[in-house]
């Protein structure tokens, strides 16, 4: 007769078909009904964040929710940093995991409950009767709510014959939030008039807009208001159009595109959460600047915005487009005045230009700039790329153009976390297994990640590459910190041979000081897939160049 384990394995793997995890104790069980009786796909991790970071990343590249599974009591603990990075940046995914017995707590226990909700995360724990409908709860949660749940199986309820497994309806979707309320209404109708008389109309999108489906309805907006448009972060490319796209917004962006975005006399942001990078610690807009927020969230995220909606992306987005249309077909037909031209006088090419800077810095190394143009130009146009957090992370967003949201997660910027970038890759080649999954970390987060990098060889292989860049020290730290004229010596690292670490866990391994080294992709991209091995392009850059986003850091900070 089938266990409480197998109750949970068999409803689990029957709304999800990616599992990552480590074995113990604790799960042992679970595992191996899953492995058994199910057609779930199982990659093995080898420290026990990392099968919540790539059941994070799984999600991130391809909007599929996936779960993990480790033990109870050291193995739980270990997902602590990624369970709250998960939270923070609302990504759904379903952490199994073993748990003290029903009569009471080992000296090895602690408290899981009191830990996951201490870093925001819910726990649904499994009994005797209700192994399947809390399994089902659990995924439901994660997906209403887009929040990493728990899901724990007490030990001494684990292997408990409890009858055959039942049939249970599966998790309910959320339904897109309308805004049919008369506010909404008349605010959206407040927005329209705006934007039918904006002389410099701006939208702004971001990764909320994303995961509600809104390009098209965005693609409208835009035509139908002649707006300029840009894209959070983690929103790259969502609006169908790239001709009057000023790219991405915030600390990543242009010079050029922050200074354009600063005339427009009405912005929409839509989908986005207006963090403090994204607004560049206030000065994304001009002071006369009129800002209109669109989101679920249940009231405006930033103290900037003045007029606030709250709806589905998709869904205010198509109204507000047919309320602007109607506005400016009645007044065409009444005065001849047609949607503002603004646009139409941008060079959004021009705008959106970033200095390169020459191949060698100062001090001899690799300019990350110079490098990083020359990867954008190199690397595979099919790529995902996964971003650990770190100093480093604005190359990756200046010069490597994602074609969608989806193509480029940043896994630990939410709870500004390093050491998550090399767990990133399963999860990411298990959601896209056509793809070329490039990783991009820096030295100090390579280095703390390092019990996976077996497991991104193993699981991208041929498919799989790798960028560190390699100052020999925590960058933002020297940035921030050194500058300040604080002892230098804990902010800098013994220059790691990350080129050596991936040639001996079974990738090819390349050291590269010139630009000209990195024409090693061009002979790895015509090669077969299956004769290729995962690439690792330890890039030995310059510490003295620092990103603009850090220099806003650094100016706020000081």
């Amino acid at each position: 007769m089938p266990h409480t384990s197998a109750h949970v394995a068999h409803t689990l793997a029957h709304h999800i078909d990616e599992v990552f995890g480590l074995m113990g104790n604790g799960n042992a069980y679970f595992l191996d009904a899953l492995l058994t009786s199910t057609s779930a796909n199982y990659t093995a991790v080898r420290h026990e964040a990392g099968a919540v970071v790539a059941a994070d990343a799984h999600f991130r590249t391809s909007g599929r929710i996936a779960a993990a599974t480790t033990t109870y009591g050291a193995g739980f603990t270990n997902t602590l940093t990624a369970l709250a990075e998960a939270a923070q940046a609302k990504v759904p995914l379903v952490l199994v995991v073993g748990d003290e017995p029903t009569s009471g707590p080992r000296p090895w226990d602690v408290d899981q409950i009191a830990m996951a909700s201490a870093v925001g995360v819910r726990t649904y724990t499994v009994g005797r009767v209700d192994a399947a409908a809390a399994t089902v709860t659990a995924i439901e949660h994660a997906l209403t709510y887009r929040v990493p749940v728990v899901l724990a199986i007490p030990y001494d309820v684990a292997t408990l014959d409890i009858g055959e497994i039942p049939q249970v309806p599966g998790p309910g979707r959320p339904t897109p939030l309308t805004p049919s309320s008369e506010f909404a209404q008349t605010a959206l109708d407040r927005l329209a008039a705006e934007l039918a008389e904006a002389q410099r109309p701006f939208l702004l999108a971001g990764r909320g807009a994303w995961l509600a489906g809104a390009s098209e309805e965005l693609g409208r907006l835009a035509e139908a208001t002649g707006a300029l448009t840009a894209t959070t972060a983690l929103g790259r490319n969502v609006f169908p159009g790239a001709e009057y796209d000023l790219g991405v917004a915030g600390g990543f962006g242009a010079p050029g595109a922050m200074e354009r975005i600063r005339e427009a006399d009405v912005a929409v942001v839509i989908g986005a959460s207006l963090n403090q990078f994204t607004m560049r610690f206030g000065e994304l807009f001009a002071p006369t600047t009129s800002v209109w927020q669109i989101d679920v969230d249940d009231r405006a995220t930033n103290a900037r915005v003045s007029g606030f909606v709250r709806a589905d992306a998709r869904v205010a987005a198509g109204e507000l487009a047919a309320r602007v249309e109607a506005r400016l077909e009645a007044r065409d037909a009444d005065s001849g005045r047609a949607a503002s031209a603004w646009r139409e006088s941008v060079d959004t090419v021009a705008d959106r230009a970033y200095e390169v800077g020459t191949e060698f810095a100062e001090d001899g190394r690799l300019d990350p700039r110079a490098a990083a143009a020359r990867l954008g130009e190199l690397l595979p146009e099919d790529r995902v790329v996964v971003s650990d957090g770190g100093h480093f992370i604005a190359w990756a967003n200046m010069f490597w153009e994602p074609a969608a949201p989806d193509r480029l997660a940043m896994v630990g910027t939410a709870f500004q976390s390093i050491g998550l970038g090399w767990h990133s890759v399963a999860g990411a080649a298990r959601a896209n297994q056509d793809s070329t999954v490039v990783l991009t970390t820096g030295d100090g987060g390579g280095a703390m990640a390092l019990s996976d990098l077996d497991t991104a060889i193993r699981s991208a292989g041929g498919r799989g590459i790798t960028v560190v860049f390699n100052d020999a020290a925590y960058g933002a730290e020297v940035n921030l910190y050194g500058l300040k004229g604080l002892d230098k010596s804990p902010m800098l690292i013994d220059e790691i041979d990350f080129a050596a670490l991936g040639t001996a866990a079974g990738g090819h391994g390349v050291a590269v000081r010139t630009l000209a080294d990195l024409d090693v992709i061009e002979e790895w991209k015509a090669a077969p897939v299956d004769e290729r091995k995962f690439l690792v392009l330890d890039l030995r850059i310059s510490g003295t160049v620092i990103a603009p986003y850090q220099e806003e850091v650094i100016r706020v900070n000081s």
